[in-house]
Protein backbone atom coordinates (compact mmCIF):
# COMPACT_ATOMS: atom_id res chain seq x y z
CA UNK A 1 0.00 0.00 0.00
CA UNK A 2 1.17 3.51 -0.68
CA UNK A 3 1.81 6.21 1.93
CA UNK A 4 -1.15 6.70 4.28
CA UNK A 5 -1.12 10.44 3.50
CA UNK A 6 -2.44 9.57 0.03
CA UNK A 7 -5.51 7.76 1.38
CA UNK A 8 -8.72 9.76 1.08
CA UNK A 9 -12.07 8.75 2.50
CA UNK A 10 -15.35 10.06 1.07
CA UNK A 11 -18.17 9.48 3.51
CA UNK A 12 -21.64 9.13 1.93
CA UNK A 13 -25.01 10.06 3.37
CA UNK A 14 -28.51 11.16 2.50
CA UNK A 15 -30.28 14.21 3.92
CA UNK A 16 -33.94 15.14 4.44
CA UNK A 17 -33.59 18.89 3.98
CA UNK A 18 -30.55 19.75 1.87
CA UNK A 19 -30.29 23.51 2.26
CA UNK A 20 -30.17 23.62 6.08
CA UNK A 21 -27.71 20.72 6.03
CA UNK A 22 -25.54 22.54 3.47
CA UNK A 23 -25.53 25.60 5.76
CA UNK A 24 -24.50 23.39 8.71
CA UNK A 25 -21.71 21.71 6.74
CA UNK A 26 -20.42 25.11 5.64
CA UNK A 27 -20.49 26.35 9.24
CA UNK A 28 -18.27 23.52 10.49
CA UNK A 29 -15.73 23.95 7.69
CA UNK A 30 -16.68 21.78 4.72
CA UNK A 31 -16.04 23.42 1.35
CA UNK A 32 -18.30 22.89 -1.64
CA UNK A 33 -16.67 21.14 -4.58
CA UNK A 34 -19.85 20.40 -6.57
CA UNK A 35 -23.59 20.37 -5.91
CA UNK A 36 -26.04 19.12 -8.56
CA UNK A 37 -29.73 19.81 -8.08
CA UNK A 38 -32.86 18.34 -9.63
CA UNK A 39 -33.87 20.61 -12.52
CA UNK A 40 -37.58 20.20 -11.76
CA UNK A 41 -37.17 20.77 -7.99
CA UNK A 42 -34.10 22.81 -7.01
CA UNK A 43 -34.60 21.98 -3.31
CA UNK A 44 -33.54 18.40 -4.13
CA UNK A 45 -29.81 17.68 -4.27
CA UNK A 46 -29.15 14.81 -6.66
CA UNK A 47 -25.43 14.61 -5.86
CA UNK A 48 -23.04 16.82 -3.88
CA UNK A 49 -19.33 16.62 -3.15
CA UNK A 50 -17.99 18.69 -0.26
CA UNK A 51 -14.33 18.65 0.77
CA UNK A 52 -13.00 18.41 4.32
CA UNK A 53 -9.89 20.65 4.49
CA UNK A 54 -7.88 17.96 6.32
CA UNK A 55 -8.43 15.48 3.47
CA UNK A 56 -11.26 13.48 1.97
CA UNK A 57 -14.80 14.69 2.02
CA UNK A 58 -18.49 14.01 1.99
CA UNK A 59 -20.78 12.95 -0.84
CA UNK A 60 -24.48 13.38 -0.17
CA UNK A 61 -27.86 13.86 -1.74
CA UNK A 62 -31.45 14.37 -0.78
CA UNK A 63 -33.22 11.23 0.37
CA UNK A 64 -35.33 9.98 -2.52
CA UNK A 65 -36.53 6.69 -3.98
CA UNK A 66 -33.89 6.60 -6.72
CA UNK A 67 -31.06 7.71 -4.40
CA UNK A 68 -27.91 5.61 -4.11
CA UNK A 69 -27.76 5.88 -0.29
CA UNK A 70 -30.59 5.97 2.23
CA UNK A 71 -29.18 6.57 5.70
CA UNK A 72 -30.78 9.87 6.72
CA UNK A 73 -30.12 10.52 10.40
CA UNK A 74 -28.19 7.26 10.87
CA UNK A 75 -24.74 8.26 9.67
CA UNK A 76 -21.59 8.76 11.77
CA UNK A 77 -18.22 10.34 10.96
CA UNK A 78 -14.99 11.29 12.73
CA UNK A 79 -13.31 14.43 11.41
CA UNK A 80 -9.66 15.03 12.20
CA UNK A 81 -8.76 18.67 12.76
CA UNK A 82 -5.96 20.65 14.35
CA UNK A 83 -8.63 22.82 16.00
CA UNK A 84 -11.24 20.41 17.40
CA UNK A 85 -12.60 22.87 19.97
CA UNK A 86 -13.26 25.52 17.31
CA UNK A 87 -14.98 23.06 14.95
CA UNK A 88 -17.03 21.66 17.85
CA UNK A 89 -18.10 25.17 18.90
CA UNK A 90 -19.08 26.07 15.31
CA UNK A 91 -21.12 22.86 15.03
CA UNK A 92 -23.04 23.63 18.22
CA UNK A 93 -23.56 27.28 17.22
CA UNK A 94 -24.99 26.06 13.90
CA UNK A 95 -27.60 23.86 15.63
CA UNK A 96 -25.90 20.61 16.68
CA UNK A 97 -26.72 18.90 19.98
CA UNK A 98 -23.80 17.98 22.25
CA UNK A 99 -23.48 14.21 22.72
CA UNK A 100 -20.06 14.19 24.38
CA UNK A 101 -18.34 17.41 25.46
CA UNK A 102 -14.79 18.12 24.34
CA UNK A 103 -12.17 16.37 26.45
CA UNK A 104 -8.57 15.21 26.39
CA UNK A 105 -8.42 11.52 25.52
CA UNK A 106 -6.28 8.92 27.35
CA UNK A 107 -5.08 7.56 23.99
CA UNK A 108 -3.99 11.02 22.80
CA UNK A 109 -5.59 14.02 21.22
CA UNK A 110 -8.71 15.90 22.14
CA UNK A 111 -12.24 15.28 20.92
CA UNK A 112 -15.97 15.56 21.33
CA UNK A 113 -19.19 14.51 19.59
CA UNK A 114 -22.40 16.14 18.43
CA UNK A 115 -25.61 15.24 16.65
CA UNK A 116 -26.35 17.36 13.59
CA UNK A 117 -29.84 18.79 12.94
CA UNK A 118 -30.76 15.63 10.97
CA UNK A 119 -29.68 13.20 13.70
CA UNK A 120 -26.27 12.15 12.36
CA UNK A 121 -23.38 11.61 14.79
CA UNK A 122 -20.21 13.69 14.22
CA UNK A 123 -17.03 13.45 16.25
CA UNK A 124 -14.32 16.09 15.96
CA UNK A 125 -10.85 15.40 17.23
CA UNK A 126 -7.16 16.06 16.95
CA UNK A 127 -6.26 12.38 17.31
CA UNK A 128 -4.99 10.96 14.02
CA UNK A 129 -4.47 7.18 13.99
CA UNK A 130 -1.07 6.36 12.53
Amino acid sequence: MSDAAEIRLWHTMSVRDADPMIAWLSAIGFVEHATYRDESDPTVVVHAEWIWPGGGGLMFGSEREDGAVSNTGRSAAYLVTDEPDAVFDRAVAAGATVLRPMRDEDYGGRGGSVEDPEGNHWSFGSYQPS
